[in-house]
Order: C-alpha cells, then structure tokens, then sequence
C-alpha cells in the first residue's frame, strides 16, 4: 500500500510526512534526514536570524538529494532572509502566524512553491486567496506557538479542506505516530506536519534535556500560555500562545499576565534562574501527543516508521 496524496505528488516525495520547521531545533540536519526518509524536510527559519542561516542553509542543501523547504514567522518577517534562503533552492517556503502577503510574490518569482501555515478560518482564507500551494490546518493540540482561541486538529482540518480544495491540506497539532497521519488523511488532508515528536531525534537541535523532558513527558504536563514569552521578553503577537511543558515561572505568574507584563524584575528574575541552572534555557515546546513519544530515533528512520504505521491504520479501519 502507498499513500499517494496531492502532497507527495506536488513534491515528489515518497510519504505524505513534513517536518515542522520549528526555530531554533529543526537544523539543516534534521531536516535533510526527513527528506533522506521520504518526507519533506523543513529549516526552521524562525525570524530569519543570518547566523543561524548561514550554518543551517548549507547543511541541509549538501545532506540531501530529496527536496526540502523553510519556515519563516510571518509576523516578525525578513524579506532578506528569505531571499537569502532562496539562494539555495528550497521546493517550498513556510509562512506561519502573521500575514504572509508581503512574501508571496517573492517566493513565487523563486519558484518555490508557497506552504502557509493557518489557525483559523480568516488565515485560511486569506491563504486560498493569495494563491498558496499547500495550506497547513494547525490545531491547538500543537507543541509551541498557536492560536489563542483556536479549534482543535480534528474539526479544523475537514474545514480548511473544503474551504481551500484542490489546494492541498497538511494537518498538524497532536500527531506523533502513524495513526495520527492515518487521521489526518481520513479528514481529507493531503499529508501530516510533525513537531514534536521529531524534536525527540537524533538530528535535532536541542539539549539532551530537552529530549528527556520530551520522552519523560505527558499531555497533562503540557499548557497552552503566554506567560514565558512575556517573562522571556519574546515580542509574539497576543493572538498566540505557546504550548509547553511545566516550568516554574509559568506556575509563578499563571493568571497574572497583565502584572508580569508590568513587572522590570520579571525578566531578570528569569534570566537569573537561567544564569544558576535553576530552568532550562528555553521552555519545553510539547504538544499533547508527547506521551507517544518514548524513544529517540533517527528521523529518516522515523519517517518511514510513521508512513508504515499510517498504511497499517488505514488497513486495520478498511477491514473493520
């Protein structure tokens, strides 16, 4: 059985598998093993920092014969970087939470194609209307940033799909295994984007700390707030929240943004327990299907495993 979709027919991948292109921990290794696996491999870009560019853009373009994209924040754009990203011939480039607008014709003179990232029915819209490619359906049940007051994965997806059809839809938000890319593929998405539980890999970026949270960790511990990007002095717009795992300044200052916001010494109380060890240096970005994530494999590995376990729900629900 091979799960051919819109998606991997647009790119030419064997799975119906991307890799989120989380800041900060989806390098230029991660995402070239993704593609080594047959799915598509995404940079995370973030706000476009040049340094982190620089090292990851190369990795990735000289790692992989497969294709392989980039994610940007919309709202925080760089026009540069993402020109500077094009320079390496990406198939695709992501834009996520803001206004994608002032990117699209600049990606599309590329030649890459246009994956925006959606959390509502207004982003989606505005989406179908500037020619996107590929639409991503996030729900809340996502590990790191997202909608404040968004829907969950299951009654968002099938929404966007007949909002945005024959644009393909990749659903993402609490997928860590292959029945939850069997899910998204009986909703009517094209394919899965997967955060989390590529974080826990061997290519990531990220703290052998930050892995054990992740395996150790369970949907219960996770919390969607606000609370350490205003403690950590990270400008999100209000409209997202991040979801993580427990950490003391979120148990600190939970019910009290309007005060942290207003507090000098928040900041530099945060950066102190830092300074000490007391807190890791960055949350734990979790999203609620954390507690299928038990080990740490490569991620081409991975990818595969998650396209064989997808075929062998999609059996086990056609015989039923």
């Amino acid at each position: 059985m091979t799960l051919s979709t819109a998606f991997t027919e647009l790119f030419g991948v064997r799975h119906p598998i991307a890799l989120a292109p989380m800041g900060g921990s989806a390098g230029g290794a991660l995402a070239a093993a993704v593609s080594r696996g047959g799915g598509l491999g995404m940079l995370g870009g973030g706000r476009g920092d040049r340094t982190w560019l620089d090292r990851e853009l190369p990795i990735v373009a000289e790692s992989t014969d497969g294709p392989w994209g980039v994610g940007f924040l919309a709202w925080s754009g760089d026009a540069g970087a993402v020109e500077r990203a094009l320079e390496y011939g990406p198939r695709a480039v992501m834009l996520s939470f803001g206004d994608p607008g002032p990117f699209a014709e600049l990606i599309r003179r590329a030649g890459a194609a246009l994956v925006v990232q959606v959390t509502d029915l207004e982003e989606a819209r505005r989406a179908v209307d500037l020619g996107a490619d590929v639409i991503v359906a996030q729900g809340t049940e996502s590990g790191g940033h997202g909608a404040r007051h968004g829907r969950s994965t299951l009654p968002f997806v099938p929404v966007v799909v007949d909002l945005a059809a024959p644009v393909p839809v990749l659903a993402a938000g609490g997928i860590a295994d292959g029945r939850g890319v069997a899910a998204a593929l009986a909703l009517g998405a094209a394919g899965a984007l997967i955060g989390t539980r590529f974080q826990a890999t061997a290519e990531a970026v990220v703290a052998p700390s930050i892995s054990k949270a992740i395996v150790e960790g369970g949907a219960d511990d996770t919390e969607r707030s606000s609370v350490l990007d205003i403690v950590r002095g990270s400008p999100w717009p209000a409209k997202y929240t991040a979801r993580t795992l427990g950490h003391p300044h979120l148990d600190r200052w939970r019910g009290r943004e309007a005060e942290l916001a207003a507090d000098p010494s928040a900041r530099q109380d945060y950066q102190d327990d830092v300074a000490r060890g007391a807190i890791p240096p960055l949350p734990v970005w979790a999203g609620e299907a954390v507690d299928l994530i038990t080990d740490l494999p490569s991620a081409a590995d991975l990818v595969t495993a998650l396209a064989t376990e997808a075929e062998q729900a999609l059996a086990r629900a056609g015989r039923r």
